[in-house]
Protein backbone atom coordinates (compact mmCIF):
# COMPACT_ATOMS: atom_id res chain seq x y z
CA UNK A 1 0.00 0.00 0.00
CA UNK A 2 1.24 3.55 -0.32
CA UNK A 3 2.82 5.40 2.36
CA UNK A 4 0.02 7.20 4.07
CA UNK A 5 0.57 10.82 5.67
CA UNK A 6 1.93 10.01 8.99
CA UNK A 7 -0.97 11.14 11.12
CA UNK A 8 -2.47 9.03 13.61
CA UNK A 9 -6.43 8.03 12.87
CA UNK A 10 -8.63 6.62 14.70
CA UNK A 11 -11.89 4.44 13.67
CA UNK A 12 -15.10 4.20 15.34
CA UNK A 13 -18.36 2.46 14.30
CA UNK A 14 -21.41 5.28 14.13
CA UNK A 15 -24.88 5.51 13.52
CA UNK A 16 -25.72 5.76 9.45
CA UNK A 17 -26.34 9.19 9.77
CA UNK A 18 -22.95 10.33 11.22
CA UNK A 19 -21.92 12.12 8.16
CA UNK A 20 -25.12 14.36 8.22
CA UNK A 21 -23.42 16.83 10.65
CA UNK A 22 -21.01 17.69 7.96
CA UNK A 23 -22.91 18.49 5.13
CA UNK A 24 -23.60 22.48 4.17
CA UNK A 25 -26.54 24.11 4.94
CA UNK A 26 -28.24 26.27 3.17
CA UNK A 27 -32.26 28.28 3.18
CA UNK A 28 -34.07 26.01 0.74
CA UNK A 29 -36.74 27.54 -1.66
CA UNK A 30 -40.15 28.32 -0.13
CA UNK A 31 -42.29 24.14 -0.08
CA UNK A 32 -44.90 23.12 1.92
CA UNK A 33 -43.41 20.77 4.69
CA UNK A 34 -43.27 17.11 3.67
CA UNK A 35 -44.53 17.96 0.00
CA UNK A 36 -43.13 15.45 -2.62
CA UNK A 37 -42.38 15.63 -6.41
CA UNK A 38 -45.51 13.42 -8.05
CA UNK A 39 -46.32 13.03 -11.45
CA UNK A 40 -47.54 15.75 -12.30
CA UNK A 41 -44.19 17.82 -11.71
CA UNK A 42 -43.37 15.95 -14.53
CA UNK A 43 -46.16 16.48 -17.27
CA UNK A 44 -45.65 19.91 -18.38
CA UNK A 45 -48.60 21.22 -16.80
CA UNK A 46 -49.16 23.69 -13.63
CA UNK A 47 -47.39 21.27 -11.14
CA UNK A 48 -44.02 21.63 -13.31
CA UNK A 49 -44.26 25.10 -14.26
CA UNK A 50 -44.10 25.95 -10.18
CA UNK A 51 -41.05 23.74 -9.39
CA UNK A 52 -39.52 25.56 -12.22
CA UNK A 53 -40.06 29.08 -11.36
CA UNK A 54 -39.89 28.47 -7.77
CA UNK A 55 -37.51 25.92 -7.16
CA UNK A 56 -34.76 26.24 -10.28
CA UNK A 57 -34.65 29.74 -12.04
CA UNK A 58 -34.22 31.17 -8.48
CA UNK A 59 -31.53 28.77 -7.65
CA UNK A 60 -30.32 28.93 -11.57
CA UNK A 61 -30.35 32.76 -12.08
CA UNK A 62 -29.99 33.41 -15.42
CA UNK A 63 -31.47 36.07 -18.17
CA UNK A 64 -31.59 33.01 -20.67
CA UNK A 65 -33.61 31.69 -18.57
CA UNK A 66 -36.00 34.21 -18.40
CA UNK A 67 -36.93 33.96 -21.94
CA UNK A 68 -38.82 30.12 -21.24
CA UNK A 69 -37.41 29.40 -24.88
CA UNK A 70 -36.57 26.03 -26.11
CA UNK A 71 -32.71 26.59 -25.75
CA UNK A 72 -30.30 28.99 -25.44
CA UNK A 73 -28.68 32.22 -27.85
CA UNK A 74 -25.23 32.27 -26.45
CA UNK A 75 -22.60 34.58 -27.65
CA UNK A 76 -20.09 33.20 -30.35
CA UNK A 77 -16.38 32.44 -29.19
CA UNK A 78 -13.76 33.52 -30.74
CA UNK A 79 -11.23 30.05 -31.43
CA UNK A 80 -11.88 26.57 -30.34
CA UNK A 81 -14.82 25.49 -27.48
CA UNK A 82 -14.83 22.18 -25.88
CA UNK A 83 -17.79 20.52 -25.56
CA UNK A 84 -18.95 17.89 -22.61
CA UNK A 85 -21.78 16.19 -20.69
CA UNK A 86 -21.71 13.54 -17.59
CA UNK A 87 -24.67 12.19 -15.56
CA UNK A 88 -24.40 11.70 -12.00
CA UNK A 89 -26.02 9.14 -9.93
CA UNK A 90 -24.15 8.91 -6.36
CA UNK A 91 -25.67 7.24 -3.33
CA UNK A 92 -26.07 9.24 -0.82
CA UNK A 93 -27.19 12.32 -2.19
CA UNK A 94 -25.33 14.33 0.53
CA UNK A 95 -22.07 13.68 1.60
CA UNK A 96 -19.22 15.36 3.71
CA UNK A 97 -17.57 17.99 1.49
CA UNK A 98 -20.87 18.17 -1.23
CA UNK A 99 -23.70 16.58 -2.84
CA UNK A 100 -24.92 15.78 -6.07
CA UNK A 101 -25.50 19.54 -7.29
CA UNK A 102 -22.49 20.61 -6.72
CA UNK A 103 -20.44 17.21 -8.23
CA UNK A 104 -22.74 17.52 -10.98
CA UNK A 105 -21.03 21.14 -11.98
CA UNK A 106 -17.61 20.15 -10.44
CA UNK A 107 -17.60 16.88 -12.91
CA UNK A 108 -18.66 19.28 -16.07
CA UNK A 109 -16.68 22.08 -15.38
CA UNK A 110 -13.51 19.84 -14.33
CA UNK A 111 -13.67 18.02 -17.59
CA UNK A 112 -13.79 20.92 -19.57
CA UNK A 113 -11.01 22.02 -17.74
CA UNK A 114 -8.74 19.02 -18.40
CA UNK A 115 -9.61 19.52 -21.83
CA UNK A 116 -7.62 23.37 -21.57
CA UNK A 117 -11.02 25.00 -21.54
CA UNK A 118 -12.78 27.65 -19.80
CA UNK A 119 -15.88 26.82 -18.22
CA UNK A 120 -18.60 29.19 -19.36
CA UNK A 121 -22.43 26.96 -20.13
CA UNK A 122 -24.04 24.56 -18.34
CA UNK A 123 -27.17 23.03 -18.90
CA UNK A 124 -28.46 20.96 -16.34
CA UNK A 125 -31.31 17.98 -16.87
CA UNK A 126 -32.67 16.39 -13.76
CA UNK A 127 -34.97 13.01 -13.45
CA UNK A 128 -36.36 13.16 -10.21
CA UNK A 129 -38.89 9.57 -8.87
CA UNK A 130 -42.18 10.06 -7.38
CA UNK A 131 -41.88 10.64 -4.01
CA UNK A 132 -38.61 12.40 -3.49
CA UNK A 133 -38.43 15.86 -0.52
CA UNK A 134 -39.19 18.85 -3.02
CA UNK A 135 -37.28 20.44 0.02
CA UNK A 136 -34.12 18.41 -0.88
CA UNK A 137 -34.50 19.24 -4.06
CA UNK A 138 -34.36 22.64 -3.11
CA UNK A 139 -30.95 21.83 -1.85
CA UNK A 140 -29.84 20.46 -4.47
CA UNK A 141 -30.94 23.13 -7.07
CA UNK A 142 -29.12 25.88 -4.75
CA UNK A 143 -26.33 23.68 -4.38
CA UNK A 144 -25.78 23.69 -8.67
CA UNK A 145 -26.64 27.54 -8.78
CA UNK A 146 -23.97 28.09 -6.07
CA UNK A 147 -21.31 26.09 -7.68
CA UNK A 148 -22.16 27.03 -11.17
CA UNK A 149 -21.50 30.76 -10.24
CA UNK A 150 -18.65 30.00 -8.51
CA UNK A 151 -17.06 28.46 -11.55
CA UNK A 152 -18.14 31.65 -13.86
CA UNK A 153 -20.41 29.34 -15.52
CA UNK A 154 -23.74 30.40 -16.64
CA UNK A 155 -26.51 28.07 -16.50
CA UNK A 156 -28.46 28.71 -19.79
CA UNK A 157 -30.83 25.42 -20.23
CA UNK A 158 -32.35 22.21 -19.05
CA UNK A 159 -34.87 19.77 -18.59
CA UNK A 160 -36.94 17.75 -16.09
CA UNK A 161 -38.69 14.33 -15.95
CA UNK A 162 -40.15 12.60 -13.52
CA UNK A 163 -40.62 8.18 -13.34
CA UNK A 164 -42.64 5.99 -11.43
CA UNK A 165 -42.08 5.56 -7.64
CA UNK A 166 -39.11 2.65 -7.38
CA UNK A 167 -38.45 3.11 -10.63
CA UNK A 168 -35.14 5.93 -9.98
CA UNK A 169 -33.33 6.63 -6.87
CA UNK A 170 -34.52 10.07 -5.89
CA UNK A 171 -33.21 12.17 -8.28
CA UNK A 172 -30.42 11.60 -11.18
CA UNK A 173 -28.36 14.71 -12.92
CA UNK A 174 -27.16 15.11 -16.52
CA UNK A 175 -25.36 18.25 -17.11
CA UNK A 176 -23.41 19.39 -20.33
CA UNK A 177 -20.90 22.22 -20.66
CA UNK A 178 -19.12 24.67 -23.45
CA UNK A 179 -16.19 26.37 -22.56
CA UNK A 180 -13.37 28.25 -24.50
CA UNK A 181 -9.93 26.12 -25.17
CA UNK A 182 -7.29 28.89 -23.96
CA UNK A 183 -4.35 26.50 -24.65
CA UNK A 184 -2.65 27.14 -27.69
CA UNK A 185 -1.58 23.58 -27.92
CA UNK A 186 -3.55 20.65 -28.11
CA UNK A 187 -3.75 19.32 -24.33
CA UNK A 188 -4.65 15.31 -25.44
CA UNK A 189 -3.13 12.07 -24.57
CA UNK A 190 -1.41 12.21 -28.06
CA UNK A 191 0.41 15.08 -26.83
CA UNK A 192 1.82 12.89 -23.99
CA UNK A 193 6.09 12.27 -25.14
CA UNK A 194 8.45 10.21 -23.83
CA UNK A 195 10.30 11.69 -20.23
CA UNK A 196 7.09 13.81 -19.89
CA UNK A 197 7.16 14.31 -16.03
CA UNK A 198 3.89 13.45 -14.19
CA UNK A 199 2.35 15.12 -11.62
CA UNK A 200 -0.27 15.12 -9.15
CA UNK A 201 -2.42 18.19 -8.10
CA UNK A 202 -2.94 16.66 -4.60
CA UNK A 203 -3.71 13.71 -2.54
CA UNK A 204 -6.13 11.25 -4.19
CA UNK A 205 -8.82 9.32 -3.35
CA UNK A 206 -10.50 11.61 -0.59
CA UNK A 207 -14.21 11.45 -2.86
CA UNK A 208 -14.45 7.84 -2.73
CA UNK A 209 -13.36 7.39 1.26
CA UNK A 210 -15.74 10.37 2.25
CA UNK A 211 -18.88 8.72 0.15
CA UNK A 212 -17.70 5.28 2.02
CA UNK A 213 -17.39 6.94 5.53
CA UNK A 214 -21.01 7.41 4.77
CA UNK A 215 -22.40 4.58 3.47
CA UNK A 216 -20.76 2.37 6.03
CA UNK A 217 -21.50 4.83 9.00
CA UNK A 218 -17.85 5.15 9.64
CA UNK A 219 -16.55 8.07 12.19
CA UNK A 220 -13.07 9.58 11.90
CA UNK A 221 -10.99 11.46 14.40
CA UNK A 222 -10.49 14.12 12.35
CA UNK A 223 -13.56 15.22 9.49
CA UNK A 224 -13.05 13.43 6.15
CA UNK A 225 -14.06 15.69 3.23
CA UNK A 226 -14.55 14.94 -0.13
CA UNK A 227 -12.26 16.64 -2.18
CA UNK A 228 -14.79 17.72 -4.64
CA UNK A 229 -13.82 20.97 -6.32
CA UNK A 230 -13.07 23.28 -9.47
CA UNK A 231 -10.25 22.70 -11.09
CA UNK A 232 -9.89 25.17 -13.74
CA UNK A 233 -8.10 27.91 -11.15
CA UNK A 234 -5.43 25.40 -11.24
CA UNK A 235 -4.97 24.87 -14.79
CA UNK A 236 -4.83 28.29 -15.41
CA UNK A 237 -2.06 28.70 -13.07
CA UNK A 238 -0.08 26.75 -15.51
CA UNK A 239 -1.15 28.59 -18.19
CA UNK A 240 -0.38 31.14 -16.89
CA UNK A 241 2.86 30.60 -15.81
CA UNK A 242 3.88 29.26 -19.39
CA UNK A 243 4.06 25.87 -18.72
CA UNK A 244 3.96 23.68 -21.44
CA UNK A 245 1.18 21.00 -20.87
CA UNK A 246 0.76 17.97 -23.00
CA UNK A 247 -2.08 16.22 -21.01
CA UNK A 248 -4.37 16.97 -18.27
CA UNK A 249 -6.80 14.10 -17.08
CA UNK A 250 -8.56 14.10 -13.66
CA UNK A 251 -8.96 10.82 -11.54
CA UNK A 252 -12.44 10.49 -11.25
CA UNK A 253 -14.24 6.82 -11.09
CA UNK A 254 -11.28 4.11 -11.18
CA UNK A 255 -9.12 6.83 -9.41
CA UNK A 256 -5.09 7.27 -10.18
CA UNK A 257 -4.38 4.08 -11.41
CA UNK A 258 -7.39 3.68 -13.76
CA UNK A 259 -6.70 7.26 -15.16
CA UNK A 260 -3.00 6.44 -15.71
CA UNK A 261 -3.91 3.40 -17.48
CA UNK A 262 -6.16 4.78 -19.86
CA UNK A 263 -3.73 7.34 -20.98
CA UNK A 264 -0.90 4.87 -21.23
CA UNK A 265 -2.93 2.88 -23.33
CA UNK A 266 -4.48 5.67 -25.46
CA UNK A 267 -0.71 7.24 -25.88
CA UNK A 268 0.83 4.04 -26.36
CA UNK A 269 3.75 4.98 -23.78
CA UNK A 270 4.53 3.19 -20.40
CA UNK A 271 3.98 5.05 -17.55
CA UNK A 272 6.42 4.65 -14.40
CA UNK A 273 5.19 5.99 -10.68
CA UNK A 274 6.81 5.68 -7.25
CA UNK A 275 4.81 4.42 -4.37
CA UNK A 276 6.42 6.92 -2.04
CA UNK A 277 5.84 9.80 -3.59
CA UNK A 278 2.15 9.43 -3.92
CA UNK A 279 -0.02 11.64 -1.30
CA UNK A 280 -2.30 9.38 0.10
CA UNK A 281 -4.48 11.24 3.51
CA UNK A 282 -4.10 9.00 6.25
CA UNK A 283 -8.10 8.72 7.21
CA UNK A 284 -8.30 7.62 3.40
CA UNK A 285 -5.38 5.25 4.27
CA UNK A 286 -7.12 3.98 7.21
CA UNK A 287 -10.47 3.66 5.63
CA UNK A 288 -9.38 1.22 2.65
CA UNK A 289 -7.40 -0.81 4.91
CA UNK A 290 -10.51 -1.70 6.80
CA UNK A 291 -12.32 -3.02 3.69
CA UNK A 292 -9.42 -4.06 1.75
CA UNK A 293 -9.61 -1.56 -0.82
CA UNK A 294 -6.61 0.14 -2.52
CA UNK A 295 -6.39 3.95 -2.22
CA UNK A 296 -4.86 4.22 -5.75
CA UNK A 297 -8.29 2.97 -7.25
CA UNK A 298 -10.41 5.56 -5.39
CA UNK A 299 -12.02 8.22 -6.90
CA UNK A 300 -11.31 11.42 -6.62
CA UNK A 301 -13.32 14.45 -7.71
CA UNK A 302 -10.73 17.43 -7.41
CA UNK A 303 -7.75 16.24 -8.55
CA UNK A 304 -5.83 15.52 -11.66
CA UNK A 305 -2.99 14.12 -13.23
CA UNK A 306 -0.40 16.64 -15.71
CA UNK A 307 2.10 15.47 -18.04
CA UNK A 308 4.40 18.11 -18.82
CA UNK A 309 8.17 18.19 -20.36
CA UNK A 310 10.75 17.54 -17.55
CA UNK A 311 12.45 21.16 -18.24
CA UNK A 312 8.73 22.68 -17.10
CA UNK A 313 8.06 20.50 -14.13
CA UNK A 314 9.41 22.33 -11.25
CA UNK A 315 7.58 25.56 -12.88
CA UNK A 316 4.47 23.36 -12.63
CA UNK A 317 4.96 22.46 -9.30
CA UNK A 318 5.91 26.14 -8.16
CA UNK A 319 2.76 27.18 -10.22
CA UNK A 320 0.21 25.04 -8.49
CA UNK A 321 1.59 25.64 -4.95
CA UNK A 322 -0.66 28.75 -5.10
CA UNK A 323 -4.26 27.27 -5.42
CA UNK A 324 -3.39 23.92 -4.31
CA UNK A 325 -1.84 24.92 -0.71
CA UNK A 326 -4.41 23.03 1.20
CA UNK A 327 -3.04 19.89 -0.71
CA UNK A 328 0.18 20.35 -1.87
CA UNK A 329 1.06 19.15 -5.63
CA UNK A 330 3.96 16.41 -6.16
CA UNK A 331 5.88 14.98 -8.71
CA UNK A 332 4.81 10.95 -8.76
CA UNK A 333 6.34 9.29 -11.71
CA UNK A 334 7.33 9.56 -15.49
CA UNK A 335 6.62 8.59 -19.12
CA UNK A 336 8.76 5.66 -20.19
CA UNK A 337 9.60 3.98 -23.47
CA UNK A 338 9.56 0.52 -21.88
CA UNK A 339 6.05 -1.80 -21.56
CA UNK A 340 4.15 0.70 -23.92
CA UNK A 341 0.45 1.08 -23.13
CA UNK A 342 0.93 0.09 -19.42
CA UNK A 343 1.45 1.45 -15.78
CA UNK A 344 4.41 0.22 -13.55
CA UNK A 345 4.51 1.24 -9.81
CA UNK A 346 8.47 1.06 -8.07
CA UNK A 347 7.53 0.07 -4.23
CA UNK A 348 9.33 1.18 -1.29
CA UNK A 349 11.45 -1.67 -1.44
CA UNK A 350 12.52 -1.01 -5.12
CA UNK A 351 10.73 -3.53 -7.30
CA UNK A 352 8.75 -2.57 -9.99
CA UNK A 353 4.91 -4.15 -10.19
CA UNK A 354 2.18 -4.02 -12.61
CA UNK A 355 -0.48 -1.41 -11.92
CA UNK A 356 -3.39 -2.66 -13.82
CA UNK A 357 -6.86 -1.52 -14.93
CA UNK A 358 -9.53 -3.12 -12.65
CA UNK A 359 -12.19 -4.90 -13.96
CA UNK A 360 -14.89 -3.29 -12.45
CA UNK A 361 -15.50 -0.68 -9.68
CA UNK A 362 -14.12 -0.64 -5.88
CA UNK A 363 -16.78 1.21 -4.99
CA UNK A 364 -19.74 1.45 -7.07
CA UNK A 365 -22.76 4.99 -7.18
CA UNK A 366 -19.29 7.18 -6.19
CA UNK A 367 -20.42 9.75 -8.71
Amino acid sequence: MTKPSKSKTRISAAPKSAGTALLSRSCPPSAEAGEKITLAHGAGGRHMHRLIHEIFRPAFKDASLDLAHDGALLDAQKGRLAFTTDSFVIRPLFFPGGDIGSLSVHGTANDLAMCGAEPLYLSCACILEEGFPISDLGRIAQSIGRTAKAAGMRIVTGDTKVVERGKGDGVYLNTAGVGAVRFARPVTPSSIREGDVLIVSGDVGRHGAAVLSVREGLAFETALLSDAELLWPQVRALLDAGVDVHCLRDLTRGGLATALNELAQSSGLGILIEEESVPINGDVASACEVFGLDPLYMACEGRFAAFVPEHDAQKAVDALQGPCRAHPPARIGSVIGEHKGSVRMRTRIGVERILDMLAGEQLPRIC
